[in-house]
């Protein structure tokens, strides 16, 4: 068994392809009005973004996301995952909790999509 996907809701698919694409995730050409994107990185969790109305359909009920990172991504160095926070506070995006040692031994981040996902970033020291 393995973790494939990963999927977050989102109400602008355009935003949140631009905040995950400075996260490093790469996607395939789509159009604005489409409900359902995935990322195409072969070497990496699979990210899923379907548009909030596609999930009330499905669900029945209008999506939220929860007040707790709902994954993380791992960096290889440290200076990537500072970079990234660079860009992503650069680009107007908010950063929950700044770059910081952890006593666990990784650098840590956690930063929130444009709908609100907390996304947790980290490379080992």
């Amino acid at each position: 068994m393995r973790l494939n996907a990963v999927g977050v809701s989102s109400s602008n698919i355009d935003k949140s392809v631009g905040f995950y694409r400075l996260l490093g995730f790469e996607f395939a050409p789509y159009a604005s009005e489409d409900r359902h994107v995935e990322s195409v990185n072969n070497q990496s969790t699979k990210l899923m973004i379907d548009h909030v109305t596609m999930v009330e359909e499905i669900l029945g009920a209008k999506p939220a996301p929860s007040n707790h990172a709902n994954f993380a991504i791992q960096y290889d160095a440290l200076a990537g995952l500072n970079l990234v926070v660079d860009k992503l506070q650069e680009a107007g995006y908010a950063v929950i909790k700044p770059v910081w040692d952890a006593f666990w031994g990784q650098r840590y981040a956690v930063v929130k999509d444009p709908d609100g996902y907390m996304v947790d970033l980290y490379a080992y020291l």
